[in-house]
């Protein structure tokens, strides 16, 4: 890896944190609290060409890599502007196409993709399946020249943002658990119904579960070939990690320079509660964590960018930042004592993406699973 300052990304990093902060952590803040989307801020970002920076560019996109993607990611979130959908969206979906779709497909879907005039979410989860992609049971059968998608899925982000799902369903009898393939189906196919899923977490971004009741595709909503949808999953799995771990290390930015203003600023007893070392050391611990983790993540970026291994990477770097988000945003709101809780300060909602984070889209405890059983070469344990 080189370390030495690159241009190109400085000049996205400043770009994108003055679009950010056109519309800043008030406007993020009041669409959490009312959990409505982030419309005008994803358009003003894809209009400047910073959703799709990732994507190739004969489709509209940036041609450039997962280093930008994340360094979008962890910017947006450092100016208090975090967007879920781009782990979904720009990271899985955009990448899976433009690696295995036909050209017909990429022309028809990955410009609306590049520009942020079109979303397309993700569904892999299921209620009985948790993380074993193995069981699956959402299916998709042959009818004639179509296909008939039925069964269940389940924590389905923004799907009433999207124009379409990359939907996961199994192809094979269940005797061939790993037989599974990816489809596109538009959100408002017929059969197929989605409901809210509440949850108490403040974001913009809505959870749905979704019933398929044969939802007819053609074939051309196939992505690739019938059966290739385990190793489709996992070139999309790997940038999800890492654009989560982005948006991770960008809230434990943002976290931590509000707390710091707020330490540097709050003065009891004659001296800004800043000089007191249970408040600055916690903070300065935070700081080394978020930027241990922002190295890693960087890591997994540079690693997938150059087709090399990265799946340790993008694992280690998703717990660490999590962990790292975690810990800052809980000293920020510590620093700010009861006003860490006020609804004028606006922490609580980065709290709740750090902690959906630390769960999704894979949790700690299979991140642990993974480096046991790949890095240290122990029996596997599930």
């Amino acid at each position: 890896m080189d370390f030495t300052t690159d241009e190109d990304q400085l000049a996205i990093r400043a770009a994108v944190a003055s679009i950010c902060d056109g519309f800043g952590p008030e406007y993020y803040q009041k669409h959490a609290e009312a959990r409505t989307p982030t419309t005008e801020l994803w358009q003003s970002l894809g209009t400047h060409g910073y959703i799709g920076i990732n994507l190739p560019e004969q489709y509209g996109g940036g041609g450039a890599g997962m280093v930008e993607l994340a360094a979008v990611c962890e910017e947006s979130a450092a100016r208090g502007t975090p967007l879920l959908l781009l782990l979904v969206s720009s990271a899985i979906s955009g990448e899976v196409l433009a690696t295995y779709g036909s050209p017909a497909q990429r022309e028809r879907w990955l410009p609306g993709l590049a520009s942020g005039e079109s979303k397309m979410v993700f569904a892999i989860t299921e209620p009985t399946a948790g993380s074993n992609t193995h069981r699956l049971s959402t299916t998709a059968r042959r009818e004639g020249d179509n296909w008939s998608i039925s069964g269940e899925k389940y924590y389905i982000s923004g799907v009433d943002e999207a124009e379409s799902i990359l939907v996961v369903a199994r192809t094979s009898g269940p005797e061939e658990k790993s037989q599974l393939s990816l489809f596109v189906v538009d959100s408002d196919a017929p059969g197929l119904t989605r409901m809210p899923l509440p949850v108490s977490v403040t974001l913009p971004e809505k959870q749905f579960t979704l019933h398929f009741d044969n939802v007819i595709v053609g074939e051309d909503r196939l992505i690739g070939t019938e059966g290739d949808g385990f190793k489709q999953v996992f070139r999309g799995l790997n940038p999800e990690r890492i654009t989560g771990a982005a948006i991770c290390v960008g809230i434990g930015r943002y976290a931590l320079e509000r707390a710091a203003a707020y330490a540097s600023n709050r003065v009891v007893w004659d001296a800004p509660i800043g000089t007191h070392q249970g408040v600055s050391h916690a903070l300065a611990k935070a700081k080394i964590e978020v930027e241990l983790a922002a190295l890693m993540t960087a890591k997994a970026a540079w690693l997938h960018d150059r087709h090399e291994p990265a799946g340790e990477a993008s694992n280690m770097a998703k717990y660490a930042a999590a962990e790292a988000a975690l810990a800052a945003i809980d000293a920020a709101i510590q620093t700010h004592g009861g006003n860490g809780l006020a609804t004028e300060f606006g922490l609580i909602p980065y709290w709740g993406m750090a902690r959906l984070l630390r769960i999704a889209p894979v949790n700690r405890e299979m991140i642990l699973n993974y480096v046991a059983q790949h890095s240290l070469g122990l029996p596997r344990s599930y």
